[in-house]
């Protein structure tokens, strides 16, 4: 379940934050930064997101 830059969305399908490009493309560049430092999720924390997110059938 986890992602790496290789299963993410294609950065032309990232919402335009910014309408200037450069400022935009460093905010994006900000946001990469900010998720490759990140740690790893445990499968508990996994298991909390899911939880909240589950939509009974």
């Amino acid at each position: 379940m986890s992602e790496n830059r290789e299963t993410r969305s294609p950065r032309s399908d990232r919402p335009v934050r910014d309408p200037d490009p450069a400022r935009n493309a460093a905010y994006w560049a900000r946001i990469d930064r900010i998720v490759d430092a990140a740690p790893p999720l445990t499968d508990t924390q996994r298991a909390i997101i899911r939880t909240a997110f589950h939509r009974p059938s």
